[in-house]
Protein backbone atom coordinates (compact mmCIF):
# COMPACT_ATOMS: atom_id res chain seq x y z
CA UNK A 1 0.00 0.00 0.00
CA UNK A 2 1.77 3.26 -1.25
CA UNK A 3 1.21 6.55 0.62
CA UNK A 4 -1.02 8.76 -0.70
CA UNK A 5 0.17 11.83 -2.22
CA UNK A 6 -0.27 15.18 -1.01
CA UNK A 7 -2.06 17.92 -2.60
CA UNK A 8 0.24 21.41 -3.45
CA UNK A 9 -0.66 24.41 -5.48
CA UNK A 10 2.22 22.96 -7.78
CA UNK A 11 0.99 19.64 -9.64
CA UNK A 12 2.89 16.72 -9.40
CA UNK A 13 4.83 14.81 -11.99
CA UNK A 14 4.61 11.42 -13.49
CA UNK A 15 6.28 9.16 -15.93
CA UNK A 16 2.90 8.20 -18.16
CA UNK A 17 2.57 9.09 -21.33
CA UNK A 18 0.33 12.06 -20.83
CA UNK A 19 2.13 15.11 -19.30
CA UNK A 20 -0.55 15.78 -16.18
CA UNK A 21 0.82 19.17 -15.14
CA UNK A 22 -0.95 20.57 -18.42
CA UNK A 23 -3.22 23.23 -17.71
CA UNK A 24 -4.13 22.12 -14.16
CA UNK A 25 -5.73 25.95 -13.18
CA UNK A 26 -9.10 25.86 -11.44
CA UNK A 27 -11.12 22.81 -9.67
CA UNK A 28 -10.73 19.12 -11.29
CA UNK A 29 -13.99 17.20 -11.21
CA UNK A 30 -13.11 13.76 -10.84
CA UNK A 31 -15.88 11.56 -11.60
CA UNK A 32 -16.94 7.52 -12.48
CA UNK A 33 -16.23 7.39 -16.19
CA UNK A 34 -18.02 4.32 -16.58
CA UNK A 35 -21.50 5.60 -15.02
CA UNK A 36 -23.95 6.76 -16.93
CA UNK A 37 -25.31 9.28 -14.73
CA UNK A 38 -21.54 10.71 -13.81
CA UNK A 39 -21.37 10.88 -17.66
CA UNK A 40 -24.55 13.26 -17.94
CA UNK A 41 -23.74 15.32 -14.93
CA UNK A 42 -20.27 16.22 -16.54
CA UNK A 43 -22.52 17.24 -20.01
CA UNK A 44 -24.48 19.44 -17.47
CA UNK A 45 -21.45 20.71 -15.85
CA UNK A 46 -19.83 22.01 -18.86
CA UNK A 47 -23.18 23.38 -20.27
CA UNK A 48 -23.64 25.53 -17.06
CA UNK A 49 -19.74 26.71 -16.92
CA UNK A 50 -20.15 28.90 -19.56
CA UNK A 51 -16.56 30.49 -18.05
CA UNK A 52 -14.67 27.17 -18.60
CA UNK A 53 -13.69 26.71 -14.87
CA UNK A 54 -14.20 23.41 -14.13
CA UNK A 55 -11.55 20.48 -15.63
CA UNK A 56 -12.40 16.96 -15.47
CA UNK A 57 -10.72 13.87 -14.82
CA UNK A 58 -11.98 10.01 -14.29
CA UNK A 59 -11.62 8.56 -11.33
CA UNK A 60 -10.37 5.47 -13.29
CA UNK A 61 -7.64 7.34 -15.18
CA UNK A 62 -3.94 8.24 -14.58
CA UNK A 63 -4.51 12.06 -13.06
CA UNK A 64 -6.55 10.61 -10.11
CA UNK A 65 -4.09 8.32 -9.73
CA UNK A 66 -1.77 10.60 -9.08
CA UNK A 67 -3.19 13.19 -7.48
CA UNK A 68 -5.79 11.40 -4.98
CA UNK A 69 -5.39 9.02 -2.08
CA UNK A 70 -5.71 5.60 -2.56
CA UNK A 71 -9.49 5.12 -1.10
CA UNK A 72 -10.67 7.90 -3.76
CA UNK A 73 -10.06 6.09 -6.50
CA UNK A 74 -11.30 3.00 -4.87
CA UNK A 75 -14.37 4.15 -4.25
CA UNK A 76 -16.35 5.14 -7.69
CA UNK A 77 -19.57 6.24 -5.46
CA UNK A 78 -17.79 8.98 -4.38
CA UNK A 79 -17.41 12.61 -6.60
CA UNK A 80 -14.64 14.06 -5.34
CA UNK A 81 -13.99 18.05 -6.48
CA UNK A 82 -10.24 19.36 -5.91
CA UNK A 83 -9.75 23.27 -5.69
CA UNK A 84 -6.75 24.77 -4.68
CA UNK A 85 -5.10 21.99 -3.03
CA UNK A 86 -8.38 21.23 -1.02
CA UNK A 87 -10.58 17.98 -1.78
CA UNK A 88 -14.24 17.83 -1.42
CA UNK A 89 -15.90 14.56 -1.66
CA UNK A 90 -19.82 13.43 -1.94
CA UNK A 91 -22.23 16.09 -0.83
CA UNK A 92 -19.88 18.70 -0.42
CA UNK A 93 -18.67 18.05 -3.87
CA UNK A 94 -21.90 18.81 -5.67
CA UNK A 95 -22.54 22.12 -3.59
CA UNK A 96 -18.80 23.37 -4.48
CA UNK A 97 -19.63 22.67 -8.37
CA UNK A 98 -23.14 24.16 -7.76
CA UNK A 99 -21.90 27.58 -6.35
CA UNK A 100 -19.59 27.97 -9.34
CA UNK A 101 -22.34 27.60 -11.64
CA UNK A 102 -23.70 31.17 -11.79
CA UNK A 103 -26.44 32.83 -9.69
CA UNK A 104 -28.60 29.64 -9.70
CA UNK A 105 -26.26 27.26 -9.12
CA UNK A 106 -25.16 29.34 -6.50
CA UNK A 107 -28.45 29.69 -5.18
CA UNK A 108 -29.11 25.99 -5.29
CA UNK A 109 -25.78 25.11 -3.68
CA UNK A 110 -26.65 27.29 -0.64
CA UNK A 111 -29.76 25.90 -0.53
CA UNK A 112 -28.54 22.52 -0.10
CA UNK A 113 -25.39 23.40 1.63
CA UNK A 114 -28.00 24.53 4.37
CA UNK A 115 -29.38 20.77 4.66
CA UNK A 116 -26.74 19.17 7.79
CA UNK A 117 -24.26 17.16 6.02
CA UNK A 118 -25.58 13.41 7.55
CA UNK A 119 -28.75 14.30 5.46
CA UNK A 120 -27.00 15.61 2.53
CA UNK A 121 -24.39 12.80 2.55
CA UNK A 122 -27.51 10.11 3.05
CA UNK A 123 -29.52 11.30 0.41
CA UNK A 124 -26.07 11.34 -1.88
CA UNK A 125 -25.39 7.72 -0.81
CA UNK A 126 -28.63 6.56 -1.68
CA UNK A 127 -28.82 7.74 -5.23
CA UNK A 128 -24.89 6.85 -5.86
CA UNK A 129 -25.48 2.94 -4.40
CA UNK A 130 -28.57 3.31 -7.37
CA UNK A 131 -27.01 5.01 -10.02
CA UNK A 132 -26.05 2.03 -12.46
CA UNK A 133 -29.32 0.80 -12.13
CA UNK A 134 -30.84 3.70 -12.81
CA UNK A 135 -28.93 5.78 -14.85
CA UNK A 136 -26.64 2.50 -16.67
CA UNK A 137 -23.09 1.27 -16.42
CA UNK A 138 -20.75 1.83 -19.63
CA UNK A 139 -17.80 0.09 -20.83
CA UNK A 140 -15.40 2.73 -21.38
CA UNK A 141 -14.82 5.96 -19.86
CA UNK A 142 -16.41 8.95 -21.58
CA UNK A 143 -14.30 10.17 -24.28
CA UNK A 144 -14.52 13.93 -24.98
CA UNK A 145 -14.97 15.60 -28.48
CA UNK A 146 -12.00 17.43 -30.17
CA UNK A 147 -13.64 20.77 -28.80
CA UNK A 148 -13.84 18.99 -25.26
CA UNK A 149 -10.52 18.00 -25.50
CA UNK A 150 -8.74 20.67 -23.32
CA UNK A 151 -10.94 20.39 -20.58
CA UNK A 152 -10.54 16.84 -19.67
CA UNK A 153 -6.92 15.15 -17.81
CA UNK A 154 -6.41 11.38 -18.77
Amino acid sequence: MSAAPILTAEPETSTASHDLSRDMTGPIVYFDGVCGMCSQSVNVIMAWDRRAVFRFAPLQGETAAARLPEADTRQLASLVVESDGRLSRKSSAVVRILWQLGWSGRLAGTLLWLIPLPLRNLGYRLVAENRYQWFGKKETCRMPTPTERARFLP
